[in-house]
């Protein structure tokens, strides 16, 4: 199964894809390897808006995060993305699709990458509003996993 045209969508989706208001950075952040991937620590981040049972869910065009513990299990993660133009379906189904935890834990087991960080973080997807996530909530994010040590950021974008 292929990507849809544009004509095949849901009206509310074709609305959507068609009119919302994205933004185009001219920088990254990103920042080359200096070690193997087999000796790197590295973090989740996803924008599926996971949360677990005793934190808050997330509101529509909520810039917090929430942190998730290593030892999640991922039928313990509750999906708190709020958009009409995504289908949770899948992520419903399985979690790993928006938060690959359970293959990383694979990755890891292989001595494909060093190890997981004791802690990932999970983000709302669809902000239109994304000034405090820009300014505020991603670089709180970014220094807590520069302090942990990480040194790769998995982005499940949703």
């Amino acid at each position: 199964m292929g990507m849809p045209f544009l004509r095949e969508l849901n009206p509310i989706i074709r609305f959507f894809m068609r009119y919302y208001p994205g933004q185009r950075y001219l920088t990254s952040p990103n920042t080359p390897l200096s070690l193997p991937l087999n000796e790197c620590k590295v973090a989740l981040i996803t924008t599926a808006g996971f949360y677990l049972s005793e934190q808050d869910s997330f509101e529509s065009n909520d810039c917090s995060y929430r942190e998730i513990p290593n030892s999640i299990q991922t039928h313990d993660l509750f999906g708190g993305h709020k958009s009409s133009a995504f289908d949770e379906q899948g992520i419903e189904n399985d979690p790993n699709l928006a938060f690959p935890i359970d293959r990383f834990k694979d990755l890891e087991n292989d001595g494909k990458i060093g190890s997981l960080n004791h802690r990932h973080f999970s983000f709302m997807g669809s902000i239109t509003k994304p000034k405090p996530l820009i300014y505020k909530t991603a670089p709180e994010v970014a220094q807590i996993l520069k302090a942990d040590c990480v040194d790769v950021a998995f982005l499940t974008p949703v």
